[in-house]
């Protein structure tokens, strides 16, 4: 028996889901009160993150999923840095039922993205004169449930269509 795979048979379990492109949309680190929140003895910043998905159409059968990050670290009262990114990939989805699509790509689109842009926000902090930070992993599953909840509660569950 052969072990080659031309794509096409993906097996069971797999979605047929390609990632066509992966690309920093605009990233953006703010270190306001630099070098003052670097001076040694300072109070270790206190972090607050934030993360969105956006899902939009981009041609037949190809999505663009949008991560977005934004980290905004304080000392005190005081802005040590903000970071913000918007990470996007590319995906083709073939033969999906149109009620699949929606949770498909806001679910395993941005958990396919989160690792990269994990790295640029290191990165870019690491950059800044801070330690890196290294987000915790996200639950793209959970983010998607309480979206569509807040959706249901303030839009009267209506879901935007592809």
């Amino acid at each position: 028996m052969s072990d080659q795979s031309n794509g096409q048979d993906q097996g069971p379990g797999t979605l047929p889901m390609n990632v066509l492109a992966q690309y920093v949309k605009d990233l953006s680190f703010e270190n306001p009160n630099a070098p003052q929140t670097l001076l040694p003895g300072q109070p270790q910043p206190q972090v607050n993150i934030g993360v969105d998905v956006q899902v939009r159409p981009a041609a037949d059968d190809i999505y663009e999923v949008s991560l977005q990050l934004r980290a905004e670290a304080k000392q005190g009262e005081t802005v040590a840095f903000l970071v913000e990114l918007s990470y996007g990939g590319l995906f083709q989805l073939a033969g999906i039922p149109q009620e699949h699509l929606r949770p498909i790509l806001m679910i395993e689109g941005p958990r396919l993205l989160f690792p990269f842009a994990r790295a640029i926000v290191a990165d870019a902090t690491r950059e800044g004169g801070y330690p890196p930070l290294m987000l915790n992993p996200i639950d793209f599953a959970d983010l998607y449930r309480r979206q569509m909840g807040a959706a249901e509660q303030g839009e009267g569950g209506q879901e935007t269509a592809f």
